[in-house]
């Protein structure tokens, strides 16, 4: 028989080529495609120790430490978008000191680098509040140490990049964790879990607890420095699942706070007023039950092997009608930014995670404003990161603020009447142009 023609063998040869370059191009797309997840910590704690803050004021001297309060970071990467999360054990970290984290970190695009405090009352200064003498409460050098080392842990996450599966999960957390001090049935109960996983073997390669409350069960009087209760939290998840817990606070202004109340000891029965435990067990208690808690939850939740990834963001001005609060930024040392017309801009992020939607709140909203913003959002699990990007102060409804007695203190502790007006308006305005989150599968 004779041989096939000599000009069909380059044809199929060029066609095989072709074949197998459109699989690899395939292939290499996937790849780059899967999600990556990657984690790391620092620890923040100074030596010797320093007092700690409660808020405005001077700081309390310390003589322990129980814990180490620490910066944590979560770095999510799909295709083109990077995203990080940062958790830092502290009251509150101002967006004028997250920039100049970021600034540090140019591996990652400035505005997906999502910063904010777990607000335990129970670490140094970040703030250098004013003192009124000319003087400030913070520590510079303690200052710089947290942005070096917040840098160096968002740095490391991303050299750790794993491919990785999602579980998302939402739920009631249950048991004695949180109460409003100011209502105490008047809270969030809801806590949101994810939980990285490795395709391999479903090991957790990091677990993030979203969870509104204060955790203030030592308060800054007891002569403690402490990342407070959820120290404790970190633990045990890292000790149950083998990877790095990171905790981002909710809506828990007003006065969403750990519930160590002594229930046997009512103070004052018309208020509504409970002696409290400011002990370490109870720290222990409590975050050994928000991780009970948020590994139950998480336990059974769907994988998620195929997660989005969005990261949006925008700038919203608020006018700063609160002189405590303009003296702080006129006054610190850390020299905020601020505008002649007397206002600030604030970074809000939107992140959509898998069927997860997240939105950063620049502050401490009360918990009527989070369940507005989570019924208005668009995800599967809807969450809240509260003092994230900026820490000034509580932010109420203009019908709640100046309302009650109760309410004297975060009304003189926000930026203004319109604050949370004005973060509700540009908040959904943000989320209705966004783009939707991943929906679960129907079930057939």
């Amino acid at each position: 028989m004779p041989l096939a023609s000599d000009s069909s063998i380059p044809f199929r040869r060029s066609f095989r080529l072709m074949l197998g370059l459109a699989c690899l191009s395939a292939f290499l797309g996937s790849a780059r495609a899967d999600l990556l997840v990657g984690s790391a910590k620092r620890v923040l704690t100074p030596e010797p120790l320093l007092p700690v803050s409660g808020g405005l004021g001077v700081p309390k001297p310390t003589k322990e430490k129980k814990g180490d309060i620490t910066a944590r970071a979560v770095v999510f990467r799909k295709g083109d978008t990077t995203v990080a999360v940062v958790g830092l054990d502290l009251l509150g970290f101002p967006g004028v000191l997250a920039e100049r984290v970021r600034a540090r970190v140019p591996a990652i695009p400035s505005r997906n680098i999502l910063i904010g405090s777990t607000h335990t009352h129970s670490a140094p200064d970040a703030y250098a509040f004013p003192d009124g003498k000319g003087g400030h409460t913070g520590d510079l050098k303690f200052i710089d140490s947290v942005v070096d080392k917040t840098a160096e842990a968002i740095a490391e996450a991303l050299a750790n990049l794993k491919p990785a599966h999602l579980k998302i999960a939402t739920g009631e957390a249950q048991g004695k964790i949180a109460y409003n001090y100011y209502a105490p049935d008047l809270y969030d109960r809801r806590m949101s879990v994810v939980q990285a996983v490795s395709p391999a073997d479903g090991k957790p390669l990091a677990t993030l607890v979203n969870y509104a409350i204060h955790p203030e069960v030592l308060g800054n009087e007891v002569g403690i420095l402490s990342p407070d209760c959820i120290g404790p939290m970190y633990d045990r998840i890292e000790k149950e699942t083998g990877g790095m817990a990171i905790f981002m606070n909710g809506a828990q202004g007003g006065m969403i706070t750990a519930d160590n109340r002594d229930l046997a000891a009512l103070k004052d029965a018309q208020k509504g007023y409970w002696d409290d435990h400011r002990r370490w067990d109870e720290c222990e208690r409590i975050g050994n039950l928000m991780a009970k808690e948020a590994l139950r939850l998480v336990g059974p939740a769907p994988v998620q092997k195929d997660p989005a990834l969005f990261c949006g963001s925008i700038d919203v001005r608020f006018p700063v009608d609160s002189d405590i609060l303009w003296a702080v930024i006129n006054h610190s040392p850390l020299k905020y930014p601020h505008n002649a017309d007397r206002s600030i801009d604030a970074r809000v992020n939107l992140v959509n995670l898998g069927d997860a939607q997240i939105l950063t709140i620049p502050g401490e909203a009360l918990p009527n404003i989070g369940f507005y913003l989570k019924r208005k959002m668009k995800g599967t699990h809807n969450m809240l990161f509260g003092l994230t990007n900026e820490a000034f102060g509580y932010i109420l409804t203009k019908v709640d603020f100046k309302s009650f007695p109760r309410y004297d203190y975060v009304s003189r502790t926000s930026l203004g009447e319109m604050t949370g007006e004005i973060l509700i308006e540009k908040s959904l305005e943000f989320v209705n142009r966004s783009p939707l989150p991943d929906q679960p599968a129907k079930k057939p």
